[in-house]
């Protein structure tokens, strides 16, 4: 996995916000280990894109705490992407929408099966 997929893939993961601040709160204290660990303790969140959530959690931004945040942000991230997604839930090609989604974000399988139900469980999203 590259590191700009390890990023995306923090960036459309959803994470718990107490996990967040418990993180934020490690990371100050220097135990970056310990707080990569919680990250991941209450996400889908593999080792490489808990790290980069850790960056961004430190560097002051968000982490999207549920479906919907993550599907506006991967909206935000990779417009193009979610039209692919969609094209592919409207053809009735789930499986097919998830393999892409991993392929180009690096989010794991749960991660990317509750983004893609999120997609195709929206009103007029496909």
């Amino acid at each position: 996995m590259t590191n700009t997929k390890a990023r995306t893939a923090a960036m459309i993961t959803p994470v718990g916000q107490e996990a967040q601040d418990e993180a934020k709160v490690l990371a100050r204290e220097g135990r970056e280990g310990k707080a990569v660990r919680r990250l991941r303790k209450d996400s889908w969140l593999k080792r490489g894109p808990a790290r980069e959530a850790l960056e961004l959690l430190v560097a002051g931004r968000e982490l999207p705490t549920s479906s919907g945040q993550a599907l506006e942000a991967l909206r935000s991230l990779d417009a193009p992407l979610v039209g692919e997604l969609t094209a592919l839930l409207d053809s009735g090609k789930q499986i097919a929408a998830v393999k892409l989604l991993r392929e180009r974000t690096g989010i794991d399988l749960a991660g990317g099966y509750h983004l893609v139900l999120e997609l195709g469980g929206r009103p007029g999203a496909h």
